[in-house]
């Protein structure tokens, strides 16, 4: 009958939402920001290494990474994205994706891009932008050892693999290649994190100066002291890797 409202019964309501919940779990693999499963592998890091030595026309190694390898790439990561680079709701779903080495002409590094974001973005008070900016340098203070505890290791191991090439019996040319491709990914992934932890200090001081103007707090001497903390540490790494072909990594902003 014309203009008569359907009323749908429970057990119908059941059916639908039932329905609604399997296309929701069939999109959980990739849908709606989340990482799709099939990403999610221990060597789900691996592409820093071709992307580096892709950025400067090399040719990437074809050797596995080995365990040293894969965990100087799995903590290489976290300080290579940007922090703030993702709204809240996709960090919770595990958003991923890869990014552009600092090699890529195309990239531009934007220090108030950290601060703008900070600050653009709903908080409850002006407080939790300091606390989030707080949390953010400390989490980058936190990863700093580990990653060049793994980077001293990493660097100390091609070294050996360097002087052992000259003692291997028919080295063939593919698997001098192959090596050397994997010493040049090593080091420029370190140098990679070297340049993002340096950008990093200076979008957080771009960042605070502008908190300060607009929102005073008490808590800004913390996270100065914070930020000077892991400048100090960033300007005197334990390692430092060496550009291939004398290519030096530079830093602006």
């Amino acid at each position: 009958m014309p203009g008569t409202i359907r009323h749908i019964r429970p057990f119908g309501t059941a059916i639908l939402l039932a329905a609604v919940g399997a296309s929701l779990a069939a999109c959980s693999g990739g849908d709606f920001g989340r990482t799709r499963e099939s990403m999610r592998s221990d060597d789900m890091h691996s592409w820093l290494g071709s992307e580096v030595t892709g950025s400067l026309g090399l040719k990437p190694s074809q050797f596995q990474l080995t365990d040293e390898e894969r965990q100087l790439r799995d903590l290489a990561y976290p300080l290579i994205e940007p922090p703030l680079s993702r709204p809240a709701w996709k960090s919770v779903f595990g958003d991923y994706k890869a990014l552009p080495s600092p090699w890529q002409q195309k990239v531009v590094f934007d220090r108030t891009m950290y601060g703008r974001t900070l600050i653009d973005e709903p908080h409850r008070s002006h407080s939790s932008r300091y606390a989030q900016m707080i949390e953010d340098v400390r989490n980058d203070i936190t990863r700093f050892e580990p990653f060049f505890a793994s980077a001293i290791r990493v660097i100390d191991l091609d070294k050996k693999r360097n002087a052992s090439m000259a003692r291997v019996s028919a080295l063939s040319p593919k698997e001098k290649e192959d090596a050397v491709a994997r010493m040049q990914e090593n080091s420029l992934i370190i140098q990679w994190v070297q340049q993002c932890l340096e950008q990093r200090v200076s979008s957080y001081r771009w960042g605070l100066e502008r908190l300060v103007i607009q929102a005073p707090d008490g808590m800004a001497a913390d996270a100065d002291r914070l930020i000077g903390e892991l400048a100090a540490q960033t300007t005197n790494p334990p390692v430092a890797a060496q550009p291939p072909y004398g290519r030096a990594v530079i830093s602006k902003g």
